[in-house]
């Protein structure tokens, strides 16, 4: 689905989740195949970007997000930094729900809670399972978990995302 704009830049309408799982599935395992999907997902969101997030896994309702901890993520206080485990949490999340998305239904971020359960040091994982929705033939609500964990296994955060869903 695509429209064009009044300068005569067509925009695609339709969900992004299946082209984002469908270049995850070309690039995965291929030399260099996860720095590539890096770098498209960072031209995707810029912001996200910022801290430079990894994909380790990527399937239709469950995403894997890694990032290492380096002095650019961190905070006065020696921990990374609290902003920067939300936008790993909401980017798990998202990839997550993106790729359960029918093509036929767009979802917009309109909340963001996160718990923050303990100091976050050393790499972190960002896991986030998301279910299809049921039938969307109005504006609905609909929540994605990510959970954040270290090295040795603990929760550090965990990030609620609240979608709107809306048929196209």
């Amino acid at each position: 689905m695509a429209r064009r704009s009044a300068f005569g830049v067509t925009h695609d309408l339709s969900s992004p989740g299946p082209r984002i799982l469908a270049t995850y599935r070309r690039l995965e395992g291929r030399p260099g195949g996860s720095w590539i999907f890096g770098r498209i997902m960072a031209r995707m969101v810029p912001y996200t970007a910022s801290i430079k997030p990894k994909v380790e896994e990527l399937r239709p309702g469950y995403a894997r997000v890694s990032i290492r901890d380096r002095r650019a993520v961190r905070n006065h206080l020696g921990s990374i930094h609290a902003i920067a485990l939300a936008n790993l949490g909401e980017y798990a999340s998202g990839l997550a729900s993106l790729t359960v998305l029918p093509g036929n239904i767009r979802g917009i971020v309109v909340g963001l809670h996160v718990e923050y359960l303990k100091k976050a040091r050393g790499p972190l994982v960002a896991e986030s399972s998301a279910r299809a929705p049921e039938a969307v033939d109005e504006p609905a609500e609909h929540s994605v978990v990510a959970e954040i964990r270290d090295a040795d296994g603990d929760v550090v955060a965990r990030v609620t995302t609240d979608w709107r869903l809306a048929p196209r």
